[in-house]
């Protein structure tokens, strides 16, 4: 089968309904709007959402929560994940990146002690928990705040 041979299924498509083209078409006249009201005027009906007065759904449920705009995200990187470096290598935020540890660099990285680090580096990075600046100092490394 080629895309030129594809075609609808047999009732699938409707042709267009022309309405208002005098009154032999059957849809002449009011053009199958009904007579008078509402949805026979021009612009006529309700916004979306309108529940004829009734109170609408927005208004009945409470409202939840908000959105901080403030809120820093940092990407989080272990201590564990930070073995596949060479011994005396500077870590940085595209250092991580470029090897694949970061995924997605959010608004910084952050540091945690998760796991041993064998390897004595110097880590530079947004933020840092107090175990993982502990325990690169104890592999002999050292962490600076960027």
């Amino acid at each position: 089968m080629k895309l030129h041979e594809l075609s609808p299924a047999p009732g699938s498509k409707h042709p267009k309904k022309r309405v208002g083209r005098g009154i032999g078409s059957g849809m002449g006249k009011t053009a199958t709007r009904g007579s008078k009201g509402q949805w026979a005027r021009s612009g006529g009906g309700v916004r979306p959402g309108f529940e004829g007065g009734q109170n609408p759904l927005f208004r009945r449920l409470p409202k939840r929560g908000f959105k901080n705009f403030n809120r820093v995200e940092y990407a989080i990187v272990n201590l564990e994940d930070l073995n596949r470096f060479a011994a005396g290598t500077v870590v940085t935020p595209e250092s991580l990146k470029e090897t694949g540890v970061v995924k997605n660099q959010k608004d910084g990285i952050k540091i945690l002690g998760n796991g041993e680090l064998t390897v004595s580096l110097t880590v530079k990075a947004n933020k840092f928990s107090q175990s993982a600046v502990e325990k690169i100092t104890a592999a002999g490394g050292t962490s600076e705040v960027i």
